[in-house]
């Protein structure tokens, strides 16, 4: 066996070791300390990293997930609000408000509405027709019931204890009605069964035979409602969008309990009746916060979102699920970061031996390795040895070492590439939230504003009563001073008579402010109207208008046909059109209000036209000023309130249209802009 003339027994008995011995130690722990401790502390540090913005991605998307199911929800509400008005306003349903086919109607609105439910009250609380013949005392306590009955129409959740189901007939508490099922991890609770309902309640006010006020109250119950969740499950996680193995779940929640589910316990059976765990409880129903992390799902963790579902009293009453399962993700993470450790292993165990191996070449080419390692420890990942390949023990480390570079500078690459992935996506998914949040409270603007604008109707119209009051005593009073006067009422008959004048002019005023703040009072069915006399109505209602500029009024009237309409609706339209015009022409101008009569497609046709001397509607927003909500007047003036809501020219359209007519814009330059209504002859 060769000895290895570098060891100690080839030294002189009792010498001391070689210098070289000494060097090769120190230059190995020089070598190797970059490979030992920087690799596995750098390759940790990234995948420690990664592992977080990983979990922080799956949040992510659960809370996507779950704003996808809220807005589901939502339209729910809307979408039954809607249909319940629609029924309530139609021509059908006021032809039979007072006869003995209502029930049918309501039978058959309810199928065509996909309702549990469809019933008409009295302002009283007196059942007066209802969908199903077993309905006999609904409940009337609501907030969106009471709502309706005083005039305005409101749908949201409601909770209907047994015997509020069992009252609205149809089998209603029994489908509502659920076994509790001992769930792992849930609030200790002496309860067996759930038998509230949870409702989808929506009430719109209707005007019954007689005059009276009433409402018409539609609602479908959630309660093992499986199209409902199916459909949100559905429309949350569509085939392809988890990874093979995990499940996506949806779930809508009755204070702790799953109503509607599509959770699984075993056998395809649903966790209905299954409880939620006590500390997502505590957090979502007792707190009001939003849940978003792992949780103990009936039998298994999920990556979970929970959020608060709050009944038309504004209370926590429920919530909302969405979430999916977190171990096929655990696992893969799990696997990822097991490759890059046996990776960094299979590294450490190439490096080691071949420096072990390579520690007795010669000094200058592990100088400039070590320089190269210092580069690389200062950021450089791009810096090489620049030993050329040989056959030698240093050429060979080189070689290895500038690889192992290679891979680190690869892995560095590929990881970036990957963050600044997952930044842009949490990116783009922030930035979406964030347009569909200032949508909604833009949205929510409108209809606060549009609220109030009802109120101010509401106002005007009681201060038009107070008025009647003073003017009657006027005239009373006038009619009591001719008889005590008598034959002297002769030398002041001018005055009495401008007196009279005046007196029935203030009548007539109020009497127009009155039909055009209660429209409903006036409107609902249609008459004949000379267009003329609409125009001359509308004028002292702006009159206060017009005498803040210098407007020039205009009226050219030359038709001699009616047309079949109501006449508050009518005068809806042409104000809103002049109050446009006088906007338009704040430091004065000409207003001309003309109707002609006219022929289009060999039918008789009235033409009303309005039209101003402003500035003009700027060609790149023509076609969206029938939008709603769309207005050129939406900036805060001095008093921070907005200027126009956007509805008034979507509302024209609506009015004429369900006459048969249409409104366009005729022309709009820098002269002025002209609109045209069309509507057809009363035959």
């Amino acid at each position: 066996m060769s000895a290895d003339p570098t060891s100690d027994a080839a030294s002189p008995k009792g010498s001391a070791p070689r210098p070289s011995r000494s060097i090769r130690y120190r230059l190995l722990a020089i070598a190797l300390l970059p490979t030992l401790v920087l690799l596995p502390l750098v390759a940790g540090a990234l995948m420690l990293r990664w592992s977080g913005k990983f979990d922080e991605l799956l949040i992510a998307k659960v809370s996507s997930d779950l704003t996808v199911a809220r807005q589901y929800l939502g339209r729910i509400l809307e979408t039954t609000g809607e249909r319940v008005t629609a029924l309530g306003q139609s021509a059908r349903f006021q032809d039979q408000a007072g006869t003995g086919t209502l029930p049918a109607l309501l039978s058959r609105a309810k199928g065509e509405l996909r309702l549990d439910f469809l019933y008409v009250i009295d302002d009283l609380g007196t059942l007066i027709a209802a969908s199903a013949p077993d309905l006999a005392a609904p409940p009337t306590g609501s907030p969106v019931v009471r709502t309706a009955l005083n005039g305005l129409p409101r749908t949201a959740i409601d909770i209907l204890g047994a015997d509020d189901l069992a009252a609205l007939g149809d089998g209603l508490a029994a489908r509502a009605r659920i076994e509790l099922v001992p769930t792992p991890n849930a609030a200790p609770s002496e309860r067996t069964v759930e038998d509230r309902g949870m409702v989808i309640q929506s009430a719109t006010p209707v005007l019954l035979p007689g005059g009276r006020q009433g409402a018409l109250v539609g609602g479908l119950l959630l309660n093992q409602n499986l199209p409902f969740i199916d459909t949100i499950n559905d429309l949350v996680y569509q085939e392809g969008s988890l990874p093979q193995g995990s499940e996506g779940t949806a779930t809508l929640f009755l204070g702790d309990v799953r109503i509607s589910t599509n959770v699984r316990l075993f056998e395809g059976r649903r966790a209905l009746g299954t409880r939620v765990s006590d500390a997502v409880q505590r957090t979502v129903l007792g707190e009001g916060q939003v849940w978003r992390a792992s949780a103990f799902v009936v039998n298994d963790w999920y990556i979970s979102a929970y959020e608060p579902i709050l009944d038309s009293r504004g209370a926590r009453v429920g919530m909302l699920y969405v979430g999916f399962l977190q171990a096929p993700f655990t696992a893969a993470k799990q696997s990822t970061l097991i490759l890059a450790l046996v990776a960094v292993g299979l590294i450490l165990a190439i490096s080691v031996p071949v420096f072990l191996r390579w520690a007795h070449a010669i000094f200058r080419p592990l100088e400039r390795m070590t320089g190269t390692i210092a580069k690389v420890e200062a950021g450089d990942l791009g810096a090489r040895t620049g030993v050329t390949a040989s056959e030698d023990e240093i050429g060979r480390v080189a070689g290895h070492l500038d690889h192992l570079l290679d891979l680190v500078q690869e892995r560095d690459r590929d990881l970036r590439r990957w963050n600044d992935e997952l930044n842009q996506r949490v990116a783009d998914r922030t930035r979406d939230l964030e347009d569909a949040n200032r949508a909604l409270e833009a949205t929510t603007r409108q209809l606060i504003l549009s609220e109030k604008l009802a109120a101010i109707g509401e106002i005007t119209a009681g201060v038009a009563h107070e008025i009647n009051n003073p003017v009657a005593v006027i005239q009373g009073n006038l009619d009591v001073l001719r008889e005590v006067m008598g034959a002297r009422a002769d030398d002041a008959a001018t005055e009495f008579r401008l007196l009279d004048e005046q007196v029935h002019r203030i009548n007539q005023i109020v009497t127009r402010l009155l039909q055009f703040a209660r429209p409903e009072e006036y409107a609902g069915w249609t008459e004949r109207t000379y267009p003329a006399d609409a125009i001359h109505d509308c004028l002292p209602l702006v009159q206060h208008l017009l005498s803040k500029a210098e407007i020039e009024v205009v009226i050219d009237c030359q038709t001699t046909r009616q047309v079949l309409m109501n006449r508050t609706e009518l005068q809806q339209v042409l104000i809103n059109l002049i109050v446009n015009a006088l906007h338009a022409m704040p430091d004065g101008g000409k207003l001309t209000l003309a109707c002609r009569d006219t022929d289009e497609k060999d039918e008789p046709q009235v033409e009303i036209s309005v039209q101003d001397t402003g500035g003009g509607i700027p060609d790149d927003i023509r076609e969206r000023i029938f939008d709603p909500f769309f207005t050129t007047r939406a900036a805060q003036g001095p008093d921070n309130r907005p200027k126009g809501t956007g509805l008034g020219l979507s509302i024209c359209q609506t009015l004429l249209g369900r006459q048969g007519g249409n409104i366009r814009l005729d022309r709009s330059d820098a002269s002025g802009t002209r609109f045209v209504i069309l509507l057809p002859e009363a035959r």
